[in-house]
């Protein structure tokens, strides 16, 4: 039977090679593996305000970029990044509408943050019957509902909810990063049926250097400590004072250093708490590319993670795939109920806890510091458990399949 080529948008709110989202990297490597198996595939994504032209096309590694000129929607006010997300569904279509008249998608894979493309995946989908199929993982506004950053009842609640569910009803398939996070949206959410698991994923190549152009042991001056490392966000709902309680638990020993690499809300609150908790065992550093984050990950010992515990939602965070491609073990605490802790504790890929249990955290940090076999066996585990249940491959038959069942 003769293979079926598939013409494909990718849709992520961000891309490569300036952004430094665990997505956007993600998104690179889907497109790679969609384009190894023969698909043609376009990468729709926001460019930047001032482009001289309202679509800009470029290709990386040989995915073919669409970037339509949009507003920015990070380092700016929290009003002028809700009005410019509110506009890319708009800016979207008009930058691209007659790329599209030309040759339509038979697929469209669009990824939630942000919940401002449905009115776009809405029209692709009416103009030309394209499949839709969301990728959730933050099931935003909920989370700031949660964390009493806005009321329920509240106008921008209920404005953040109306574009929220143009989004879920634009879907032809919805896939949450785990079961818990499916009970979870269907708890809240019942009148959606359309859901299936879709994990995280990431290559399972890890960086092969010649030389660094960082050294960041050497940089710091820690080439004989043991780094335990966290890269990514460092905002509200990652709770980084939980990190900050670790490190100043792990002090006594002289032997840990605790790496802190990123942006976010409280990237200015982790940077006083270590002032004022004379943290000399932490570093903190503002994000770097995505190039240079790789390298680091060859680097450090072990990976760190953290979620609020007042999350209701179960994320599997992503940055906990980098650690796997590299065979770090890893180390966090999360909500309660968050199956991550199933997934790491019980491949032995690391130790993982309940935020709040701090003894068993810093008991679990003491470990991994002073027992280097350990580290290794469980930087093993974490890479098998990436190659058997996180990788790109899967991620990619999962989205065609749920495509080729609806025809």
């Amino acid at each position: 039977m003769e293979k079926v080529i598939v013409r494909i948008a990718l849709l992520p709110d961000d891309y490569l090679p300036s952004s430094t989202l665990v997505h956007a990297k993600m998104f690179h490597e889907l497109a790679l593996e969609l384009i190894k198996q023969g698909h043609d595939v376009v990468v729709i994504t926001p460019g930047l305000p001032d482009q001289s032209d309202k679509l800009v096309i470029d290709n990386i590694d040989g995915v073919t970029i669409w970037r339509f000129r949009a507003g920015l929607r990070r380092g700016v006010g929290k009003l002028k990044r809700a009005l410019n997300e509110s506009l890319l569904s708009f800016k979207a279509w008009d930058a691209v509408k007659y790329e599209i008249e030309k040759a339509p998608f038979d697929l469209c894979v669009n990824y939630s943050p942000t919940i401002f493309f449905g009115g776009f995946v809405s029209k692709l989908k009416q103009k030309y019957g394209t499949y839709v199929y969301l990728i959730l993982r933050d099931m935003f506004p909920q989370w700031i509902i949660d964390e009493g950053m806005i009321s329920e009842h509240s106008l921008i609640a209920k404005y953040f909810r109306y574009f929220e569910h143009l989004n879920y009803r634009a879907s032809d398939k919805i896939g949450l990063m785990s079961r818990a996070n499916i009970e979870f949206f269907s708890r809240i959410n019942p009148q959606y049926k359309n859901l299936e698991v879709l994990h995280n994923w990431a290559s399972l190549a890890p960086v092969e250097l010649e030389s660094y152009s960082i050294n960041i042991r050497e940089q710091l001056k820690i080439e004989d400590k043991t780094v335990f490392f966290y890269g990514g966000n460092i905002g509200h709902a990652q709770d980084m004072s939980n990190l900050i309680r670790l490190a100043e638990g792990m002090k006594i020993y002289e032997e840990a250093h605790f790496l802190f690499v990123g942006q976010g809300d409280e990237f200015e609150l982790i940077k006083s708490l270590k002032e004022e908790k004379g943290l000399v065992n932490v570093s903190i550093l503002p994000s770097v590319s995505q190039s240079e984050y790789k390298e680091l990950l060859t680097q450090v010992d072990v990976g760190l993670f953290s979620l609020a515990r007042t999350h209701k939602a179960h994320n599997f965070p992503g940055k906990l795939l980098g650690y796997m491609v590299e065979s770090l073990p890893i180390l966090g605490s999360v909500n309660e109920g968050n199956d991550v802790i199933n997934y790491i504790n019980e491949s032995e890929s690391g130790m993982a806890f309940v935020n709040g249990e701090d003894s068993a955290l810093l008991e679990g940090a003491h470990k991994l510091l002073v027992e280097p076999n350990l580290r290794t066996q469980m930087g093993e585990n974490a890479y098998k458990l990436l190659k058997h249940h996180f990788s790109v491959e899967q991620a990619s038959q999962t989205i065609l399949l749920a495509m080729e069942e609806s025809a």
